[in-house]
């Protein structure tokens, strides 16, 4: 009853196949389809192929009304109950079973070869399908009865997780930048290192603004400085010219006046 009561999907459906009484085997080697009378066959109607559970179900019924003719129900593909011929693809054998135990053997014929190969692929199909769900059932039956493994920490249980190849930085670890990158060199006759010492003109001018009183800034009636700065501010430098015109006429430089 629980067979009954199963779901049955359709597989495949033709409309036109023929039926055809087969004569017994002559030998081992396989039935052959002209043996057959192709041109008078014993029926003519529609074939339906459906599954019930794990078994597919050959069904032949009648063009118009839809009356079973036979039926044949396959529990392996390939197997006896479906069978090729040996001389062509379009022809089949199989076996039909009346219900009480009765079985008979027929020859199954399609007037295209499409429709032929399409009746293999829909029982190929759901053996495949079978052979998974199988498969799939065996495998939750072994996993069902393993023992489960326990990955749940117990009260109390640390874990500890180092990780490596990292290096800490240090605080004050920037390294100094060099000196000298980019910079001039020193001007001819001056040491690395020392201080280029200022003209003569800027010692006055920083003499004296370094000798003035803050407090005269302010002061716009005060008369000027007491000793007022030297009107020669030339001095040094005629000197120097002096000098460089007489070691002109010992060298023999005429002297322009």
């Amino acid at each position: 009853m629980a067979e009954d009561d199963s779901y049955e999907s359709m597989l495949c459906v033709k409309p036109e196949v023929h039926v055809y009484r087969i004569p017994p085997r002559a030998s081992n080697r396989g039935y052959r389809a002209a043996d057959w009378k192709l041109d008078e066959p014993a029926w003519s109607g529609r074939m339906k192929i459906t599954a019930k559970d794990k078994i597919a179900y050959i069904k032949l019924e009648d063009k118009n009304t839809g009356e079973l003719f036979a039926q044949a129900p396959v529990e392996q593909y390939p197997g006896c109950v479906v069978e090729s011929v040996t001389d062509s693809s379009r022809y089949f054998v199989i076996r039909i079973e009346d219900g009480n135990g009765r079985h008979a053997f027929i020859g199954l014929g399609f007037a295209d070869r499409g429709d032929s190969f399409d009746f293999n692929v829909a029982l190929q199909d759901h053996f495949k399908w079978v052979k998974q769900e199988g498969e799939l059932a065996k495998q939750e039956a072994s996993e069902s009865t393993a023992p489960k493994l326990d990955l749940s920490f117990k009260e109390g249980q640390t874990i500890k997780i180092s990780i490596g190849n990292i290096k800490k930085k240090d605080a004050g670890g920037a390294k100094p930048r060099p000196l000298g990158g980019g910079l001039l060199p020193p001007p001819p006759g001056v040491k690395v290192g020392g201080v280029i010492p200022p003209l003569v003109g800027e010692q006055t001018v920083s003499a004296v603004q370094t000798n003035t009183d803050p407090a005269s800034l302010f002061d716009f009636g005060s008369p000027g400085p007491a000793n007022p700065p030297s009107s020669d501010m030339w001095g040094d430098f005629t000197s120097a010219g002096s000098n460089s015109s007489k070691d002109a006429v010992k060298s023999g430089w005429v002297q322009f006046s």
